[in-house]
């Protein structure tokens, strides 16, 4: 695991790509298997009955470590994650962001228009709209000055949505990767996941680390070469090159989800 401190003078994107001349051989048999211990774990905490109504299980759902939506979350954190996720989408295309929280904002009205959030960002108070605007410059001045040069030879795609069926249909895993590099056509492993957080890194960063590495493989047969998360509340990367052993624990963490959602009230 590489924790990497905003104080470095390493970016966030020179660890997410590594050295070439050390990426490994693109390893595209470990999906089916990954998927047949999936659905044999399912098989044995489900059985074989038909559900009225599939379990979806999202990054969020490991992060927070249990299989409940964080409804405790408030809506100002709520809007700094998606504004701070929107710098992110201007930075990877090369557009120079000179006003966070304006251009951001900007941005979001233009990729949702109207919705619950934006409607609760114009109902905000002066005093409430400035701090939150604060408080999203200096998010994204910490992801502008830790992020490193996005080259377009990188194809970098934010925002990118996965979904998986299990079981049937009775298992769904859903994912959206923040930004990620690289590409499944390669015979070296070249594909690296980011998932950038307003909050500080702990323990469910790792599960959702491995959650997104888990999925892509199922989503491609490609095994991604590393996956990554970076907190602009510390400046703070953790990244891990995606291996057997980690994929194996994603396993492990979705059956385990899947274990307290069915023995939950």
């Amino acid at each position: 695991m590489t924790s990497l401190l905003d104080t470095t003078p390493v970016s966030v994107m020179d660890v997410l790509r590594g050295e070439r001349d050390a990426r490994p051989i693109a390893n595209t048999t470990a999906a089916s298997g990954l998927r047949a211990e999936l659905e044999d774990g399912i098989f044995a905490l489900l059985g074989p009955a038909r559900r009225d109504a599939p379990l979806a299980i999202r990054a969020s759902t490991l992060r927070s470590g249990t299989y409940a939506e964080d409804l405790t979350a408030s809506l100002l954190a709520q809007v700094r994650g998606l504004l701070v996720t929107q710098a992110l989408r201007l930075l990877s295309v090369g557009l120079e962001i000179d006003h966070a929280f304006d251009d951001a904002l900007l941005a979001w009205r233009a990729d949702v228009g109207s919705n619950e959030l934006t409607r609760f960002v114009d109902q905000l108070e002066s005093d409430e709209r400035a701090r939150l605007a604060t408080d999203v410059t200096a998010h994204c001045v910490t992801l502008k000055r830790s992020l490193g040069p996005l080259s377009s030879r990188w194809l970098p795609r934010t925002s990118l949505r996965a979904y998986q069926r299990l079981a049937g249909g009775d298992v769904v895993l859903r994912d959206v990767i923040d930004l990620m590099v690289g590409t499944t056509t390669s015979d070296q492993a070249s594909v690296a996941l980011l998932d950038v957080t307003t909050s500080p890194l702990g323990e469910g960063a790792e599960r959702v680390m491995r959650y997104h590495a888990l999925v892509q493989t199922l989503r491609t047969s490609i095994v991604p070469l590393r996956t990554s998360m970076f907190s602009t509340a510390a400046g703070e990367l953790w990244s891990a090159n995606v291996d057997d052993e980690l994929l194996s624990r994603a396993v492990g963490d979705v059956l385990e989800t899947l274990r307290v959602m069915t023995v939950a009230p």
